[in-house]
C-alpha cells in the first residue's frame, strides 16, 4: 500500500539513532512497528534517523536499559557517524539516562514520551496548547531531578556537611513544583473558560472527530465544514481543539477537531490536555476516523478505543470512518482494495457499526457521510429536543 510521506526540508537536521528492546512482553515484529513509527515521531521533529538498533532481553537492564555490549557497539557507531541525538522507544529513568550519558558523552539522550513532548512543545500554537505542554513536560522532569543530580549525592549528611549540590537539587526541586502549581491554577481558570464557551453551546448536538495521529480527522473537518483547518502529513499536527458549526440539509450541528492518540502516549500529556479532552467528553456522537491503508490500522484502533475508555468516553454512540481508501489499490497486493472494504464493511457492520468508507482528501463517498450524519444527529436531536421534531 502506498503511503504519503512527510515532507522534509534542506535546512540542515539533527541526527539520531533508533533504539528498541524485544522482551519477553514485546515480541520482535510488535517492536519493529513501534519502530517504524518511531521514525516517523523523529521526522515529525524535524531530525534525521541515520540507524536502528535492537537488542533482545528478557527484561530491560536496570542500569542501562539494553545492556553494557549493545550500549557498546552503539557508542562505538555514534562515535563514528558524528550522531546527535539516540532516541529510545520506551521510557527511561533518571538513573539509565545517567548512565548511558556516562558511557556516551556529549550525545543527547531521549526516550519516546520526552520525543513526544517535545513534538507538542514545537506545534503547540496558541497560549492554552503552550500551558498545557510545558505542565506535562515540567510533570515528566520532575522525577527524574534526583537521578540526573546523583553525583552530587556522595557528600554525607551531618552537621557541616550539606553541600551546595543538594541545595541545588532542592532549589530546583522548588522552582520546578511553584511553576508546576502555577501551570495548573492557570489551566483550572482556562478549563473554567471553556466550560463555559460548551455550555453555551448546549443547545446543538455536537460531534466529535476522534482517532489515531495523522488519521486524516483535520482533513475530514475541512472538508465537512468547508472552512480551512491545518492539515499536514505529520503526526500530531492538530494540538488545539477546533470547533466548527456544521449544517448538513437544514439540520445544524457542532463538529470538533481533536488532539490525536498514540500508542505509548505520555501520561502527563493526558493529565494536561483535559480540557482538550473535555471536548470528546461531553460530546454526544464521536466518528472514530481510521488510516484503513495503514498495515497496523487495527492495532491503531484499539489504542484509541483503550484511550476513549481511560477518558471515559467508551460508551458514545460511535461512527466508524474507514479514511485514505485512494491508497488501497496496490498492484501487486493478494487482496484488492474493494475485497478489503468489503470485508471490513460486513464485519463492522454484523458487530452494530455504522461504517464509511472514503477519502477526505479527494472527498470521495463525502454524500453518504453526510447522510448518515444526518440521521443519526436528527435522531439525538429529536431525542433531545422532542417540539424540535417538526423542523423534519
Amino acid at each position: 500500500m502506498a503511503k504519503r510521506q512527510p515532507v522534509s526540508t534542506s535546512e540542515e537536521k539533527e541526527t539520531c539513532v533508533l533504539i528498541g528492546l524485544a522482551t519477553q512482553n514485546q515480541k520482535r515484529e510488535q517492536l519493529e512497528e513501534y519502530l517504524e513509527e518511531l521514525a516517523f515521531l523523529v521526522v515529525t521533529a524535524n531530525a534525521i534517523a541515520k540507524k536502528t538498533f535492537i537488542q533482545s532481553l528478557t527484561k530491560p537492564d536496570s542500569k542501562t536499559f539494553i545492556g553494557s555490549g549493545k550500549l557498546l557497539e552503539i557508542r562505538d557507531y555514534v562515535k563514528a557517524e558524528g550522531i546527535d541525538m539516540i532516541v529510545f522507544d520506551d521510557e527511561l529513568s533518571g538513573s539509565q539516562i545517567r548512565n548511558i550519558e556516562k558511557e556516551i558523552e556529549g550525545v543527547k539522550i531521549i526516550d519516546r514520551p520526552n520525543l513526544i513532548l517535545d513534538i507538542f512543545a514545537q506545534r503547540a500554537r496558541t497560549s492554552h496548547a503552550r500551558t498545557q505542554v510545558e505542565l506535562a513536560q515540567y510533570q515528566y522532569l520532575l522525577p527524574r531531578l534526583t537521578n540526573m543530580w546523583t553525583h552530587l549525592q556522595k557528600q554525607k549528611g551531618g552537621i557541616g556537611m550539606k553541600g551546595p549540590g543538594e541545595k541545588e537539587i532542592e532549589t530546583d526541586r522548588r522552582i520546578i513544583r511553584d511553576r508546576i502549581a502555577l501551570l495548573k491554577m492557570e489551566l483550572i481558570a482556562i478549563d473554567q473558560q471553556m466550560a463555559t464557551q460548551r455550555s453555551n453551546r448546549g443547545s446543538m448536538i455536537r460531534v466529535a472527530l476522534v482517532g489515531y495521529t495523522n488519521a486524516g480527522k483535520s482533513t475530514l473537518m475541512t472538508a465537512l465544514s468547508k472552512s480551512d483547518v491545518f492539515a499536514e502529513n505529520k503526526l500530531f499536527a492538530t494540538l488545539d481543539t477546533t470547533v466548527r458549526k456544521v449544517v448538513v440539509a437544514n439540520l445544524p450541528f457542532l463538529l470538533s477537531d481533536t488532539v490525536g492518540f498514540i500508542r505509548k502516549l505520555p501520561t502527563q500529556l493526558i493529565e494536561s490536555f483535559k480540557s482538550t479532552l473535555d471536548e470528546t467528553r461531553e460530546s454526544d456522537l464521536l466518528i472514530h476516523v481510521i488510516d484503513v491503508s495503514h498495515p497496523q490500522f487495527e492495532d491503531q484502533v484499539a489504542v484509541v478505543e483503550r484511550t476513549l475508555e481511560e477518558i471515559g468516553s467508551d460508551d458514545k454512540p460511535t461512527l466508524l470512518l474507514f479514511n485514505k481508501i485512494d491508497l488501497l489499490e496496490d498492484e501487486d497486493a493478494e487482496v484488492s482494495g474493494a475485497e478489503i472494504i468489503q470485508g471490513l464493511k460486513q464485519r463492522f457492520e454484523k458487530d452494530g457499526f455504522d461504517v464509511v468508507f472514503m477519502s477526505a482528501r479527494d472527498k470521495e463517498d463525502i454524500t453518504n457521510l453526510r447522510d448518515l450524519l444526518y440521521n443519526r444527529v436528527k435522531e439525538l436531536h429529536v431525542k433531545r429536543y422532542p417540539y424540535h421534531k417538526f423542523l423534519y
